[in-house]
């Protein structure tokens, strides 16, 4: 079995052909590197990007193979949450392609892509508790199945990848922030400033990170005559050791929310092994490091998909449409993209035979 995922929820144009021996048969991917200068993604020009490349990306995708498009047994593409325009994009060209081709179309959670990414690089069974982690989402859940989730904990303001962007343009380091704040970090002081910990007394598994970005910002602007953060000057070893005291605090709320998290799985899903951490923010190497130590003071195990695998592409809507597909899940061809879509909400259920219809 043959899935093409397609990919374009947000500012990677991205296609994979994966099939049901966990092989990635062939993959291509486009970052767009115009929204650097923004500070961010701009959704419209992120739009016309999509529409621009999707079709070189899926030529590149099948010139790495011997495939043909009449090989694929199904059409998967990210149909949500997102950017709408992009993802209007990819969700249009695969039911395209379904159309043409009468072969089944998937509409494929993007986050539901992430959950499921480190079942075809390691030995993950159901059920799993899962940190998904990245620029637009903040979650703990219990992966119970294919489309059955169980949320335990959300980010009440900013997600964590957020507060990384934040951080970096508060410190003038660039976009995307994580990666630069993760490198300054490992020259820095992680205990040169005292940074808050926010919802810690909590007894549920929610995060918060606004708290710990405003705490950021106070200390940038003590290096600015007036207060402005633009006119601050901070010496670069001042500024890996914000990093590195950032970067310290966002992982310890993650943690001990986290361990909160462990404590209702072990009692309540006692046939679960493994700690799962996915989305951008999981390719941080000090996170993965923590989530480890964890892992194993818990007697669980750890999985993580490879760091390439973290950020948005084609291989996880692609093993997600897969592992959709064998379910008996497809969806009609008047599926509605979706800017919000929660993981824990479940496709409906088409009444009769046939599969389940999304």
């Amino acid at each position: 079995m043959i899935v093409l995922g397609i990919e374009s929820s947000c500012d990677e144009t991205a296609a994979a052909l994966v099939n049901d021996k966990k092989e990635i048969l062939g993959e291509a991917l486009l970052s767009q590197e115009e929204h650097k200068k923004f500070g961010g993604v701009v959704p419209e020009i992120a739009a016309r990007s999509h529409l621009e490349h999707i079709d070189t990306i899926l030529e590149e995708c099948f010139a790495k193979t011997n495939l043909t498009l009449n090989d694929v047994d199904a059409i998967a593409a990210s149909a949500g949450p997102g950017l709408i325009g992009g993802v209007v994009v990819g969700v249009m060209t695969a039911k395209a392609l379904a159309i043409s081709l009468n072969k089944p179309f998937v509409a494929v959670n993007h986050l539901e892509g992430h959950a499921l990414s480190s079942r075809i690089s390691n030995d993950v069974e159901f059920p799993y508790l899962l940190l998904l982690v990245s620029g637009g989402h903040c979650q703990i859940l219990v992966v119970k199945d294919v489309d059955d989730y169980e949320r335990l904990g959300t980010t009440i303001d900013d997600a964590v990848g957020e507060a990384f962007d934040k951080v970096a343009k508060m410190l003038q380091l660039g976009y995307p922030g994580g990666p630069i704040v993760e490198k300054m970090a490992s020259i820095g002081d992680e205990n040169r400033f005292s940074l808050p910990r926010p919802l810690l007394g909590s007894q549920d598994c929610n995060l918060s990170f606004s708290g710990l970005k405003t705490a950021v910002r106070k200390i940038v602007e003590t290096y600015s005559p007036d207060g402005d953060i633009s006119h601050a000057y901070i010496p670069k070893q001042d500024i890996a050791d914000i990093c590195a005291s950032f970067q310290y605090a966002a992982t310890d709320c993650l943690c001990r929310k986290l361990k909160k998290a462990i404590t209702y799985f072990k009692q309540n899903y006692p046939a679960g092994k493994h700690i799962v951490v996915s989305g951008g923010v999981a390719s941080n190497t000090y996170l993965r490091s923590k989530l480890q130590q964890l892992a194993d003071n818990n007697g669980l195990d750890f999985a993580a998909p490879p760091i390439r695998f973290c950020t948005d592409n084609g291989v996880m809507v692609a093993w997600a449409g897969l592992e959709r597909f064998k379910k008996g899940y497809t969806s009609s061809l008047d599926f509605k993209p979706r800017p919000r879509w929660p993981l824990d909400t479940h496709a409906p259920k088409a009444a009769g035979a046939g599969g389940v219809k999304a």
